[in-house]
């Protein structure tokens, strides 16, 4: 608690006033050379505010005009230059020459894993393993829209539903509760029917009852037993790799509202040659065909 101020008998310097359990705080100076550094440290940070991207001076660049992304522009222009004569290989070469080249297809497979990270990881995930809510897998065998060279390329380029281009991919599912053409008793047979595709139905009569409702409102563009067709982007049914939930509850929401993911269209956005890298980055990824 503070008491008043006096001086020490031993050390002969002022107290503070404060005491502590008999023990009294000596008013001791800082000492001069941690005073200079601290008064230095203070003028260095007006300086360095002054002169450098802090305050609004030259368009928040200080007095110097310096910043980070100036100062590594010549860095990048100058790795530009080094890689112009591979990507010009890669801009002239088809995704096919480009992975039968071991040189182009060492350098692309390099170059679109790091393209593949910046720009399609976020909804494909990391390794292309795809994620719930509408983002395919692209490491496994099962292509909505096909798993050529080709058809990657396209897609990626073009991206789908997208409004972007008129050459994206662009297939629309019936609502078909949302838009009455089934009612909920129906949807939910015709759930049923999809689950049974797979030998997952847990009521025979209720997949009995959607088989003609499937064949009149579904099988045009997912085909009779439910096998797809890459042609309109319709995916199978008939195996275990499911978008959007393979239960029950999730089958029956899709058929009753329909789905459909976005993808942007990556033509203008990306250099033609890391188009090209894409396509043969995510053709190795164990899905291609």
């Amino acid at each position: 608690m503070p008491t008043k101020i006096e001086k020490d008998a031993v050390t002969g310097i002022n107290t503070t006033g404060h005491e502590w359990d008999g023990l009294r705080e000596l008013d001791n100076p800082l000492p001069k050379w941690w005073l200079y550094v601290f008064y230095a440290s203070i003028l260095f940070a007006l300086a360095w505010v002054v002169l450098y991207p802090a305050l609004p001076i030259r368009g928040y660049t200080g007095l110097t005009g310096w910043t980070a992304r100036g100062a590594i522009g010549p860095v990048l222009e100058g790795e530009r230059a080094r890689q112009e004569p591979m990507l010009a290989r890669l801009r002239g070469a088809t995704p096919e020459q480009i992975a039968a080249d071991p040189q182009l297809r060492a350098f692309a497979l390099a170059g679109g894993r790091i393209a593949f990270a910046n720009n399609c990881a976020g909804c494909h995930g990391a390794g292309g393993q795809g994620a719930a809510g509408g983002f395919p897998s692209l490491a496994d065998d099962e292509w909505i829209w096909g798993g050529s060279f080709d058809a990657i390329q396209h897609t990626i380029q073009h991206g789908a539903r997208n409004g972007e281009s008129d050459d994206a991919r662009a297939t629309q599912m019936p609502r078909f509760l949302a838009d009455g053409m089934l009612t909920a008793p129906q949807v939910s047979d015709v759930a049923e029917h999809v689950l049974s595709l797979t030998g997952r139905a847990t009521d025979q009569a209720a997949a009995g009852r959607g088989a003609p409702l499937f064949a009149e409102n579904c099988a045009s563009c997912h085909g009779e037993r439910g096998e797809g067709n890459r042609d309109l982007g319709a995916p199978s049914l008939a195996d275990q790799i499911w978008l959007y939930g393979s239960d029950k509850a999730s089958v029956a929401r899709s058929i009753s509202y329909s789905r459909g993911g976005v993808m942007p269209a990556w033509n203008g956005r990306l250099d033609p040659a890391i188009v090209n890298m894409l396509t043969v980055y995510v053709h190795a990824l164990g899905g291609g065909e």
